[in-house]
């Protein structure tokens, strides 16, 4: 685990003081939070790298809180996280009972003038980040690719989730460096994408290199994915180890410029995406929370990522924990925000995807059957597909449960009703959809 102080310089860090917060009581903080929960909120899909960290910080955080209030977890995929903060940061109580996991470029997106954020990205109370994340584009091997320069040669599908990593980067290589990217959109989130790379719909993804190495763990050892370049500041060890090039090599090589593109050009719009990853895992509180609320969940923040018993358990997870504190990432936002706008107009345009796209066509898996067994008040169902056993856990805020068309909770299912459970993946422990015949 590291923690460091960011330091000024010309990319987007700037040490700044801590925002002011007015006096600030525990007591009424721990008397506000005490009886409550609250819910992380989370703008991507169940089971990718945002979801993971979220998870971890509820299971955590509650015993550095005044009040130890409760925690539960939501995901409100859509837009890259642009759906879960406009519903964040305008219509959720801002008293601090909700916190915001967004996807990092979510500030990028509204500083850069884009459709769809209803909030202004230096307004909202940062808590803080649990990752500095540096990211990587993998490629599957079938495709016969042996190094990066062959992207600017011939054609790789990448897949994408919305205006995030995933598009964002093979858009700005393709915009900026001559790629010949296409893309296909719509998947929910990362852990499908992959999926797809195993099937042959996809040739590759761009996102962090924490998921990429855990998501695409299999691929990576068995050698059918392969790291073809860093996207990011600093190099990551065992990449370059590897031979990959970072793409600020790539692009001081001067071999693939789109036209009127110069190097210094193309160094400087790299320079303020991959200057976005300080901010890897971010979480944030809206703007009108009260400052000794904001205060105390900062401090809280930063003791939950020192806290040993999470620390072990990112381990175990093979996350990294690279603590940026919410002061920090204010600053980091503030700068984004003063960016001339000449510059920022040109950056919005190279980082829209202007090539072949298609809209992914998802084959959820369904077993259908009878139910057999029902276990801790329906979070874990058994029904018989067939001759076949499946079972199923059931969240009470991320499976969508019907029984008779109407939406219904969990402990109403019961042994012998015919059910559907839908799956985000085959053999995922976790079910997105379940629906039962009345």
């Amino acid at each position: 685990m590291r923690f460091r102080t960011l330091i000024s310089s010309a990319a987007v860090v700037a040490a700044c003081g801590i925002l002011a917060t007015g006096p600030a009581s525990a007591q009424d903080v721990s008397k506000f939070y005490k009886g409550k929960r609250i819910q992380i909120l989370v703008g991507s899909g169940p089971g990718g790298g945002y979801d993971t960290y979220a998870r971890m910080l509820a299971r955590h955080m509650s015993s550095h809180i005044p009040g130890k209030p409760g925690f539960i977890v939501k995901n409100m995929d859509g837009a890259g996280s642009i759906v879960m903060a406009n519903f964040a940061f305008n219509v959720a109580p801002q008293n601090g009972t909700i916190i915001a996991g967004l996807q990092r470029n979510a500030a990028m997106v509204e500083i850069m003038g884009q459709k769809g954020p209803k909030f202004k990205a230096a307004d909202i109370q940062w808590l803080g980040s649990l990752a500095d994340e540096p990211g990587a584009c993998a490629i599957a091997t079938r495709t016969g690719i042996k190094s990066f320069n062959e992207v600017f040669e011939r054609t790789f599908v990448m897949g994408g989730t919305g205006p995030n990593d995933t598009e964002m980067n093979p858009a700005l290589i393709n915009n900026t460096l001559a790629g010949k990217f296409k893309l296909i959109k719509g998947y929910p989130s990362t852990p499908p994408i992959h999926l797809a790379i195993e099937r042959g719909e996809v040739d590759g993804i761009c996102q962090s290199w924490a998921s990429l190495s855990e998501q695409g763990s299999a691929g990576l050892k068995a050698g059918t994915l392969k790291p073809v370049v860093q996207l990011t500041i600093k190099p990551i060890p065992e990449l370059t180890k590897a031979g990959v090039p970072t793409i600020f090599e790539v692009i001081e090589s001067g071999k693939y410029l789109s036209a009127g593109i110069s190097k210094e050009d193309a160094k400087a719009y790299f320079n303020m995406v991959t200057g976005v990853r300080v901010m890897g895992r971010p979480f944030a509180l809206a703007p009108k929370v009260p400052a000794d609320r904001v205060k105390a969940l900062r401090a809280a923040f930063v003791a939950t990522a020192k806290d040993a018993g999470f620390v072990a358990e990112a381990k175990k997870l093979r996350r990294d924990i690279d603590l940026v504190t919410g002061e920090e990432i204010q600053q980091i936002v503030a700068d984004m925000a003063a960016t001339s706008p000449a510059l920022l107009a040109k950056l919005d345009g190279l980082l829209k995807f202007t090539g072949p796209t298609t809209t992914a066509k998802l084959d959820l898996p369904k077993h259908s059957g009878k139910i057999t067994k029902v276990d801790g008040g329906g979070r874990k169902l058994t029904l018989d597909d067939n001759g076949k056993s499946i079972t199923t856990g059931v969240s009470g805020s991320r499976t969508k449960l019907f029984i008779g068309g109407k939406k219904a909770k969990r402990e109403d299912v019961k042994v012998g009703m015919t059910c559907t459970f839908e799956l985000p993946m085959p053999k995922a422990k976790e079910a997105t959809k379940v629906d039962c015949k009345g």
